[in-house]
């Protein structure tokens, strides 16, 4: 494969899938945008992005995404579902997935997936969370979000090479500084589950460069790397620099990981009428103190984090607030 000029982006009006618009152009890339809903007010005028409506869980879009696909030197696949509806997923995620590579031929996929995918119920405190760590199994996975990654996952590497598997962390930026993996929040009551784990942080800046990166770099096969910046914080540096930079939560109650677990662990027996974070699997998955090395990523992609992570958060409230 020679070198690329264009680049299809699936999910193109969403979170990642804007910031990945942004950044190839930024590279002079032109790019074929797939969306279902407006278009993004930043892509008006702009020559170099010819825009796609299609709904990719309609089988019926595979004629005119075939002609995209075909124009295209690479695709960055960032459509999916983001709620807890099992068949939102099974739609917007896996059945977008088949029908796009229905039409996909010889070009370089780049997948967003995500590193919920790991099966932490496997790990223990203190480990090193990498790309060797154990998969969940789609059948048993812990929530409908964590299978249909899993699922698109698989359908991708059966379509065959030239393909990048990427997982990113919690992602954050402009208009999204918050996340689920500091404890829960009732109101203006904010409880944290406190470790000395590190926090699987990424920017969307530097998500959208990784994802640009690979779909300009031949994987040789199939690659599967972590998406996570270098300068990670702990939980709680987490939450005193939100607090600092946002003035919120301003009312927080630490509560240390084991005692949650033991919780979680006291409860089991009600099942799935717990909340989330209070089933252990979940719980193990978003607050287990881990450590989240980004070695085989910067080996194979390079790159690095553009500023330190306080000076990102606080970039990130000054232009989109929280």
């Amino acid at each position: 494969m020679g070198a690329v000029s264009r680049i299809l982006i699936t999910g193109a009006a969403g979170f990642v899938g804007r910031a990945c618009v942004a950044e190839a152009r930024r590279r002079g890339l032109k790019v074929t945008a797939v969306i279902r809903g407006p278009e993004p007010a930043e892509w008006v005028g702009d020559a170099g992005i010819a825009v796609l409506k299609a709904d990719l869980a309609d089988t019926a879009c595979r004629d005119h995404l075939g002609e995209a696909v075909a124009g295209a030197d690479a695709i960055i696949h960032a459509a999916a579902h983001l709620g807890d509806q099992s068949t939102r997923h099974g739609a917007d995620t896996v059945g977008a997935t088949e029908n796009l590579l229905a039409v996909r031929g010889a070009a370089r996929l780049v997948l967003v997936s995500s590193i919920t995918v790991y099966d932490t119920m496997r790990l223990s405190p203190g480990d090193a969370l990498t790309e060797e760590s154990p998969l969940e199994d789609p059948d048993h996975a812990r929530d409908p979000y964590t299978a249909a990654k899993l699922r698109q996952e698989a359908l991708c590497r059966a379509s065959g090479a030239p393909l990048w598997i990427l997982r990113p962390g919690a992602i954050y930026g402009p208009g999204r500084t918050w996340h689920a993996l500091g404890g829960v929040s009732a109101g203006p009551l904010h409880v944290a589950i406190t470790s000395d784990g590190e926090l699987p942080l990424c920017h969307v800046d530097h998500v959208a460069q990784a994802h640009l990166t690979a779909a300009c770099t031949d994987p040789g096969g199939i690659r599967a790397l972590n998406v996570i910046d270098d300068d990670l914080p702990t939980r709680g540096q987490f939450l005193a620099a939100h607090r600092r930079i946002t003035g919120w939560p301003g009312l927080s109650v630490p509560i240390p990981y084991p005692v949650w677990l033991t919780l979680a662990r006291l409860l089991k027996p009600l099942g799935d009428r717990l909340p989330g974070l209070l089933r252990e699997p979940v719980l193990r998955a978003r607050l287990m103190p881990l450590r989240y090395p980004n070695v085989a990523l910067r080996a194979a992609l390079g790159g690095g984090d553009t500023a330190p992570f306080e000076e990102l958060l606080e970039r990130a409230v000054r232009e989109g607030g929280t």
